[in-house]
């Protein structure tokens, strides 16, 4: 009966501990790598009331998105882990905002975390604007396309080199655009028909 409680204490802590950043930096050195890659928001800031280029009513939103894209860029919500049509894309070129066409990330900065959502160790300047999100009883720090304010993922101090940074993005948020001269998959597979 000990050993159960003991082995049920041990998960519980394992498990509560998932997903949780372990600090690595002190707060000032995570608010300059983020002033480095984007325009932090601090927690005062009310992102409902920042000023973005690209303006839509919900409706036209509606109107112009799928229902999936709506649902995370505009509702914050997030796909299911390891089925976004970007989880396995390995093209080069740049991968931009869905909503907007805003360029987000380079595809060389892409790489493998394991998480089941694009990662991306950096972004283009200027690109993203982060805030903190206390949603699901934790604290993280959300990416928005700077653009339009299209909620895309979260950012994560557990990245590779040379930034540290772990950009979770919904593959959802995101369409890719091509480098010049290079066929996508798709247009491969449209050629061998």
């Amino acid at each position: 009966m000990k050993n159960s409680f003991l082995i049920s204490f041990a998960w519980l802590v394992l498990f509560s501990a998932c997903g949780q950043n372990t600090p690595k930096q002190t707060q000032a050195q995570k608010q300059q790598d983020l002033m480095s890659c984007g325009k932090p928001l601090d927690n005062q800031t009310n992102v409902a009331n920042m000023e973005f280029s690209v303006k839509k009513s919900e409706e036209e939103w509606k109107k112009s998105l799928t229902e999936e894209q709506y649902r995370v860029l505009r509702l914050k919500g997030t796909e299911r882990s390891f089925t976004g049509k970007l989880y396995k894309h390995k093209e080069k070129g740049v991968y931009t905002c869905a909503a907007c066409g805003n360029e987000l990330f380079k595809s060389d900065t892409k790489f493998e975390s394991g998480t089941g959502w694009p990662s991306y160790f950096d972004v283009i300047p200027k690109s993203v604007v982060t805030s903190t999100d206390m949603s699901h009883g934790m604290v993280r720090t959300e990416v928005m396309c700077a653009k339009c304010g299209g909620h895309l993922g979260h950012v994560f101090d557990d990245g590779p080199n040379p930034t540290g940074m772990r950009y979770c993005i919904n593959s959802v948020s995101m369409d890719f655009k091509k480098e010049e001269g290079k066929k996508t998959e798709e247009d491969k597979k449209k050629e061998e028909k």
